[in-house]
C-alpha cells in the first residue's frame, strides 16, 4: 500500500481511509472469527455477556483478553489477570516509539490517534522506510474493531449453542492470524532477516519465560533492527544524492 513513482508516470495518490478499511478487511474477518472464540471461552469462565462484550469494546486487544480470562478462569486474581496482560500489551510501547514520528500533533494527540494501533493495522500503515500512514492505519483498525466487538458479542450471547471453539475449528484463527501477519511483514524479503530474529527470540524465550515476555523482549529486538536498517538505507540515500 505504500505509494510509489514510476519513471515517466504521475505519482499515486495517497492512501484513503477507505483504501485502509479495504486493506484490513481480510484481518477484520480473521480477528471475527478469533473474538467469537473469546467470547465463548469468557462465557464459560464465568465473565458476563455484558462484562465480555465491554471488555473488547474497551481493551480491544485479542491477546491480553485471551491471557486475563485464561487467568480468572484458572483460580487468579483480578490483579494477577490485568498485571498479566499489561505486560502482553507491552509490545505496543515499542510500536508506539515507531509510530509516533509519523503523527501530525503534540504528545497528547498523538498518544490518542496510537490508541487505534492493532497488530495488523501496524503492520499494513508501514510504508517499509520506518514511518507510517495514519489513513492505512484507522481505515484498518476501524474495520477490525468493529469485527471484533461483534464477534465477541456473537461468542457472549450464543456461547451455549457453539459450544466447544476447537470443535468447530475457530482455535485455528489465531495462529493464522498472526502468521499472515508474519508473511507480510517479511514482504518483499526487505525485512525477513527482522522477522525471523524475532520469531526465533520469541521461540526461545516461551519455554522459560514470564506470559508477555517472549513477546516483549521479540518487539524490542526486531524496533531495534528496524531502526538499524531504515538508518543504513537513509545514509546510503544521502550518500548516493
Amino acid at each position: 500500500m505504500a505509494v510509489t513513482e514510476r519513471p515517466g508516470a504521475p505519482p499515486e495518490a495517497p492512501p484513503t481511509f477507505r483504501d485502509g478499511v479495504r486493506a484490513g478487511v481480510p484481518f477484520a474477518i480473521a480477528g471475527g472469527l478469533v473474538s467469537i472464540t473469546f467470547g465463548v471461552l469468557a462465557d464459560s469462565a464465568g465473565l458476563s455477556p455484558l462484562a465480555t462484550i465491554v471488555m473488547s469494546a474497551i481493551v480491544y486487544a485479542g491477546s491480553a483478553q485471551f491471557t486475563a480470562v485464561a487467568i480468572v478462569a484458572g483460580g487468579g486474581g483480578v490483579g494477577a489477570a490485568l498485571a498479566a496482560a499489561a505486560l502482553m500489551n507491552s509490545r505496543f510501547l515499542a510500536m508506539g516509539a515507531a509510530l509516533g514520528p509519523s503523527l501530525p500533533g503534540n504528545a497528547l494527540k498523538r498518544a490518542a490517534q496510537g490508541q487505534t494501533v492493532v497488530d495488523a493495522s501496524w503492520v499494513l500503515a508501514s510504508r517499509g522506510d520506518g514511518t507510517f500512514d495514519r489513513n492505512l492505519l484507522f481505515g484498518s483498525s476501524a474495520i477490525q474493531y468493529v469485527t471484533w466487538v461483534s464477534g465477541t458479542t456473537i461468542g457472549a450471547l450464543a456461547g451455549d449453542v457453539l459450544g466447544d471453539p476447537e470443535k468447530l475449528g475457530l482455535d485455528a484463527a489465531y495462529p493464522a492470524f498472526f502468521l499472515a501477519l508474519l508473511i507480510s511483514e517479511a514482504r518483499g524479503g526487505r525485512r525477513l532477516g527482522v522477522a525471523a530474529l524475532g520469531a526465533a527470540i520469541a521461540l526461545v524465550l516461551v519455554p522459560v519465560a514470564p506470559a508477555g515476555v517472549p513477546v516483549l523482549v521479540a518487539s524490542l529486538a526486531a524496533l531495534a533492527g528496524l531502526t538499524r536498517k531504515a538508518r543504513a538505507e537513509a545514509r546510503a540515500k544521502s550518500e548516493s544524492a
